[in-house]
């Protein structure tokens, strides 16, 4: 499908990659990893078509659709959130345009035997199956779908745009990608505006809906969950796993090894001809043998070793005082902006050493009640900050007040204490600003580069009471392990507000819920609430292949009166056949699922072989892994099939 050979991309004569070859195929899910600065979002760049390479070649199949999600965008605002989301059936209104002008040409003409006439009905009829088989009929259902799994309400279809933030119309940006369900899908780190129960849902509409996805992002969880082949830029150079992420970390590691043990054999080799050079350079008699040495150490080519992850340091916080058993409690608070409820009736107690997790929609009061904590803003009902509690506070504004006339290093050595001072340069490099960043200015920093500055000065600084809100939106997977293991360490307490589940796995011992006003209590770690209690809301979210049976005693409280409605219009008779015909064709959907579900099963076993020097040698495998992609291939349809005839059963 696409096929790149022999890349290259130099900036002022410096590489960010040499000579990357690699092909995308059809229904591939890949992860494109690697160090930040490495090439990752210039690579998606390139293969959308949108930047040059220096050399090499892209061969791109004919008539492909690429659809490229970048990590920053602009955006109109002069639409609503349903006209802009419509933009994506742009060739479908006019396919629809164009039936609806026939079909009048058809009222008006009366010359039912002319050739014409016929020709007009045939090109009418051809027109028509073809925008059934698009989806024109239902278009409108499946992106009010789309909208909602991102996290809109349907109050907010008909709201401007410029009434959302960044991240919400990006949003919408990724809803229209989406639903265009283009050939190739590339998307530099989409999970950065969604909250959990959205990136449940994107998982699993990628893993079901989507064709091939390419995709950056620092979210390990969601890209474990998404692909099964990893790509990694590193010391210039591809490499191309057929493995999932954690998968490859494994291998990656072993790659090192051996690279540490080639490494180590070749500068012992060069040290051993060095030495034999130095000593017989002035030795007619060995003259021969200095020529020869010397050409063999020009003609070797040092060997690269893959740069060291820092995510071993540890980190510890300074010591301080002990607080009170219970830094915080609230009794009834509730929060209100004009007519707008956020909560109410919170009633919730952290106990000294707890590390919990604030998880919810966007939108459902999270970093309110952290703000009410933090004395920020006003609330009803009762808070308490206990006893010696010195709270540490880690928001997206805290970058705003660091000192932008000073060096990323000053800032970090004026709070440093201790034995932690003969550390500062190695905790930089953990958090990204290794070798010449370190000695830039504050003021010359982004926005992401400052978070993570006041982060760092933030685990520096003796606290009790650590208060993060969204802490690891500018933090790379090492970056993240270090923050993780220092929260881990901590002795104090720590309330934590994120959605990203496998920072917060292991991490956390209790989970609050915010979500319709209300605040939740659920004891266990993320995972356990996941399971147990998806967040309120996230059935709209999810893209369930397997749908529960409708009764109209459980409908959403929105729809009861239609419900209502539609059992008083129907008889009993009428009812029960229906809810027949509805079990059998969730039956068709289940069976479905499970031969996707087992053909999958069979591919993975085969990648994992393949991805053995002795896989990679057996034809047979490739042969079998042919068909059963093949068979896959068929499995889906008949799942989208049974799935489209359920959904249209239940509407």
């Amino acid at each position: 499908m696409i096929s790149i050979d022999k890349l290259g991309v130099e900036f002022s004569a410096t590489p960010l990659f040499l000579d990357a070859s690699f092909v995308v195929n059809p229904k591939d899910r890949i992860a494109l990893v690697g160090k930040n600065g490495a090439g990752k979002s210039t690579m998606l760049k390139i293969i959308a078509g949108m930047q040059e390479p220096t050399y090499g070649q892209v061969s791109r199949q004919k008539d492909i659709t690429i659809g490229y999600l970048p990590q920053v965008m602009k955006l109109t605002d002069s639409r609503t959130v349903m006209e802009e989301a419509e933009t994506a059936f742009a060739h479908i209104s006019e396919m629809q345009e164009r039936l609806e002008r026939m079909n009048e040409e058809i009222a008006r003409r009366t010359d039912y035997e002319s050739e014409s006439y016929m020709a007009l009905i045939e090109k009418f009829t051809h027109e028509n199956d073809r925008f059934t088989m698009m989806g024109g009929t239902n278009y409108q259902a499946e992106l009010e779908r789309t909208l909602q799994g991102l996290g809109f309400q349907r109050a907010d279809f008909d709201r401007p745009t410029s009434e959302f933030s960044g991240g919400w119309r990006m949003r919408i940006e990724l809803a229209k990608l989406l639903l265009q369900k283009p050939d190739l899908l590339l998307l530099d780190e989409p999970t950065n505006h969604l909250d959990i129960g959205s990136i449940q849902w994107l998982e699993q509409f990628l893993a079901q809906r989507s064709n091939a996805v390419m995709l950056v992002s620092h979210d390990r969880a969601f890209i474990n969950n998404v692909t099964n082949r990893t790509i990694e830029i590193t010391c210039h150079r591809i490499n191309d796993y057929k493995v999932k992420y954690d998968e490859y970390v494994k291998l990656r590691d072993e790659r090192r090894e051996q690279q540490l043990r080639a490494y180590e054999n070749q500068q012992k080799e060069m040290a051993e001809i060095k030495q034999f050079i130095e000593t017989f350079r002035y030795k007619p008699t060995k003259s021969n043998q200095v020529q020869s040495r010397i050409k063999m150490l020009e003609k070797m080519v040092p060997i690269e070793v893959d740069e060291v992850d820092t995510s071993h340091l540890h980190l510890k916080f300074p010591p301080c005082l002990r607080s009170g058993d219970y830094p915080i409690i609230c009794e009834e608070v509730g929060k209100q902006y004009g007519s707008h409820q956020v909560f109410a009736d919170v009633n919730l107690t952290i106990k000294r050493g707890e590390k919990v997790a604030f998880v919810g929609n966007n939108g459902e009061g999270k970093s309110t009640l952290v703000k009410c904590i933090m004395g920020e803003i006003p609330f009803e009902g009762d808070l308490k900050v206990g006893h010696n509690v010195q709270i540490g506070y880690f928001a997206q504004n805290q970058a705003q007040l660091l000192d932008e006339n000073v060096t990323v290093f000053d800032t970090i050595d004026r709070v440093a204490r201790g034995d932690i001072r003969l550390k500062i340069r190695d905790i930089l490099g953990a958090f990204m600003f290794g070798g010449e960043a370190s000695d830039k200015y504050v003021k010359v920093l982004s926005g992401g580069e400052r978070s993570r500055l006041a982060m760092i000065r933030l685990l520096l600084e003796p606290v009790n009471l650590l208060i993060l809100d969204e802490p690891t939106n500018h933090l790379d997977m090492q970056s993240k392990d270090v923050l993780k293991q220092a929260i881990h360490d901590f002795d104090g307490t720590a309330i934590i507000v994120s959605h990203d589940r496998d920072f917060l796995d292991g991490l956390v011992e209790k989970v609050y819920e915010f979500g319709g006003g209300k605040v939740r209590e659920h004891l266990g770690g993320i995972y356990d609430f996941l399971q147990s209690q998806p967040i309120q809301g996230t059935e709209t979210f999810t893209f369930s292949p397997k749908p529960s049976t409708p009764n109209v005693k459980t409908v959403p409280k929105a729809d009861k009166d239609l419900g209502n409605k539609v059992q008083s219009l129907l008889s009993y008779a009428e009812m029960k056949e229906r809810n027949k015909t509805v079990k059998k064709a969730e039956k068709a959907v289940e069976m479905a699922e499970q031969k996707v579900a087992k053909l999958e099963g069979q591919i993975a076993e085969i990648e994992e072989k393949l991805a053995t020097p002795e896989g990679a040698s057996d034809t047979t495998l490739f042969t079998r892994y042919g068909e059963l992609k093949a068979q896959l291939a068929v499995a889906e349809d008949e799942w989208t099939e049974a799935s489209m005839n359920l959904e249209e059963l239940k509407s």
